[in-house]
């Protein structure tokens, strides 16, 4: 969804709004499929990371001590903006406009990266990671309240105790999708005294946190319920045998439709299970990797469209994946369509278990 279609139509849909309150009658499976939406598309990233004293930073300098990263998304933006719904995994806390800034190991990034995430069609960012807290309270309140002012939703961490049980719900083309999200740790950061509730830590393979959290978002009329959990190892295609665990899990619940996977910076296979779908990592979205020997540029775009069936409920009825790439050049960093060798390998790894069997179509950007 655009910018500007997301400001006319992306409407955060509190607890009791949407789900029938006392003595109210709930409508019927058949007369609410008569007169609703039949299908939407979900896209969702990997993980946006401001690394300073780079390309990046550099190119987005405006010269009056600004940053504009407008140009970063601008070779994607078109996909982005297609999707009914975009979704963008945040990684990172935002510093105030004039900084300090701040990178690895503990981010406190330009805020303006948000106002570039907005220009690009993102409508909804999960916000749950290890560096939720790299810049205390401060900075996790700081990112929610930039990511309000561009009018980005937000998942998975929050400033007050009623916000951390308020499903979050917006409306995609008529449909509502609910937005759930964990992270596995917090680098060792303990969670604030007094507010135990900022961030959703999920003790992998332990998702009953997140459950929970899926529950109050169908209770409160969410027609689906995407699950995005950040852990487990890094630099690995392959999920480890408890995120594995943990995305079956999550799965089995029939309040999750989809899960998505980040915090591996490196892209992880898809996998159809009873029917759903799991994208265990999505790799980076945006991020400059001190070279490693990994392929940390490679990234995918996950685009899933549901289809309302017989019985009311969605389900997904085309899986695809669009590689990516972070095109790193000594002047400026930009997400990209794949070239040819990128796609060649991000599609090997998305199909190490069946995906394209299953169903998944692996397309051009």
């Amino acid at each position: 969804m655009s910018r500007g279609r997301a400001a006319l139509g992306l409407v955060l849909l509190l607890a009791g709004c949407g789900a029938p309150g006392a003595g109210d009658e709930a409508p019927t499976a058949t007369a609410a499929a008569s007169s609703a939406a039949e299908s939407v598309t979900l896209l969702a990233t990997g993980d946006v990371l401001v690394h300073q004293d780079g390309a990046l930073v550099a190119g987005a300098a405006t010269g009056d001590g600004g940053y504009d990263f407008t140009d970063v998304f601008a070779p994607v933006a078109p996909l982005i903006a297609a999707a009914d719904l975009a979704l963008c995994h945040l990684e990172t806390p935002v510093a105030p406009e004039a900084g300090p800034f701040r990178g690895y190991p503990g981010f406190a990034v330009q805020p303006q990266v948000v106002d570039a995430l907005a220009d690009a069609g993102y409508d909804l960012c999960t916000t749950a990671s290890n560096h939720s807290l790299d810049d205390g309270v401060d900075g996790l309140d700081r990112t929610l309240d930039v990511l309000d002012a561009a009018g980005i939703a937000s998942a998975g961490t929050y400033r007050s105790a009623a916000e951390s049980t308020t499903p979050v719900v917006v409306d995609a083309a008529g449909v509502r999708v609910a937005s759930v999200a964990a992270t596995s740790g917090l680098n060792g950061v303990p969670l604030p005294a007094g507010r135990p509730w900022a961030v959703d830590v999920a003790d992998v393979p332990d998702v009953d946190g997140v459950l929970a959290a899926a529950a109050r978002a169908r209770a409160a009329g969410a027609e689906i319920v995407v699950a995005s959990l950040h852990c487990c190892r890094e630099y690995e295609h392959e999920p480890t045998a408890a995120q594995e665990e943990a995305v079956r899990t999550l799965l089995a619940s029939p309040d999750v439709d989809l899960v998505l996977g980040h915090h591996a910076h490196v892209v992880q296979p898809f996998e159809r299970i009873d029917g759903e779908w799991a994208a265990y990592g999505l790799g980076n979205h945006l991020a400059e990797h001190a070279t490693r020997g990994f392929p940390t540029e490679d990234s995918v775009a996950a685009r899933f469209t549901f289809t309302r069936g017989a019985d009311g409920r969605f389900a997904v009825s085309r899986a695809e994946a669009v590689p990516l790439r972070i095109d790193r050049r000594p002047d400026r960093v930009q997400v990209a369509p794949a070239d040819p060798a990128t796609a060649a390998r991000v599609a090997e790894v998305l199909d190490r278990r069946g995906a394209v069997a299953a169903g998944l179509a692996i397309v051009p950007g």
